[in-house]
């Protein structure tokens, strides 16, 4: 129960997108970030599991499909990790 009242307790107080994205994504990250947004793609929420690195998850301009951004900067739209559509 204690781990579970921590992650909520973290979900309430930390935004789905963090305003300084250099603290969460790598260099390759950004790049492949900053070229997809220029097709409408957007950052849905990043997921911080503890002891893990954190999981960047974008959708397309339509929100039809959720992908997760690798550490390489390659998009994974079929990621395996489970996603809610």
């Amino acid at each position: 129960q204690g781990i579970q009242a921590l992650e909520e307790d973290n979900r309430n107080t930390k935004r789905p997108v963090p305003e300084d994205l250099a603290t969460i994504l790598n260099e390759e990250q950004l790049i492949a970030y900053h070229g997809l947004e220029r097709f409408g793609w957007y950052i849905k929420f990043i997921r911080r599991p503890l002891f893990q690195r954190p999981v960047c998850v974008m959708s397309n301009p339509e929100g039809t499909i959720l992908a997760v951004l690798e550490k390489d900067g390659s998009l994974n739209e079929n990621p395996d990790i489970p996603l809610r559509k």
